[in-house]
C-alpha cells in the first residue's frame, strides 16, 4: 500500500511539472494587471519565485539570484518573476523591500493567494518554478539553502541544449 501511494504521488508530481501556467489575474507592484497564463520570456526559459516580505530564506534566495542575474541573463536570456504572497498590510511592504534590495525582477502581488493555490504552493515559501520557453512548468523546488540557486541556472541551461 505504501509503495502504491508513493508511486501515485510521484506520478502526480511529474504531471504537475509539465503543466501549463494557470490563468490568474494579478497586479504588478506598479498596479498593472497581469494574466499569469501569459507570462513569458520571448521563447526563452524563465523562473517564478514565490516569496513573502517576512520570509528570510526567500530574501536570501532572491538576493543570491540578484548577485548573479546579470551573468545568467547574458548567458541564457533567463528572467525572474517574483510573486509576493503577502496579504493585508504586508502588501504595502513589498515595493519598499524590492526597491531597498535593488531587485530588478518583475514583481507580482498575489494577496488573495489565487496564483499561490493554482500553482499548489499553498503558502510554502520560497517555492521556485522553472518554466520552459513554451510556458510549461519543468521544475519545482521549495525551501532554500545557500547555493541552491545554482540548480535553477543548471535547469535553464539544460532547457537551452
Amino acid at each position: 500500500m505504501k509503495k502504491t501511494f508513493a508511486l501515485i504521488m510521484v506520478a502526480m508530481m511529474a504531471v504537475g511539472c509539465f503543466a501549463q501556467l494557470p490563468s490568474v489575474t494579478l497586479k504588478n507592484i506598479d498596479g498593472k494587471t497581469v494574466d499569469t497564463a501569459k507570462l513569458n520570456n520571448g521563447g526563452k526559459p524563465f523562473i517564478i519565485s514565490f516569496f513573502a516580505t517576512w520570509c528570510k530564506p526567500c530574501q536570501r534566495e532572491l538576493d543570491a539570484i540578484h548577485e548573479q542575474i546579470v551573468d545568467w541573463e547574458e548567458e541564457t536570456g533567463v528572467k525572474v518573476i517574483a510573486v509576493s504572497i503577502d496579504q493585508g498590510q504586508n502588501v504595502d511592504k513589498v515595493k519598499p523591500l524590492v526597491n531597498a534590495k535593488g531587485w530588478e525582477y518583475e514583481v507580482l502581488l498575489d494577496p488573495n493567494g489565487d496564483f499561490n493555490r493554482a500553482m499548489n504552493v499553498n503558502g510554502t515559501v520560497p517555492t521556485v518554478f522553472v518554466i520552459d520557453g513554451k510556458g510549461k512548468i519543468v521544475d519545482r523546488r521549495s525551501g532554500y539553502v545557500d547555493g541552491s540557486e545554482q540548480h535553477l541556472i543548471e535547469k535553464v541551461r539544460e532547457l537551452l541544449k
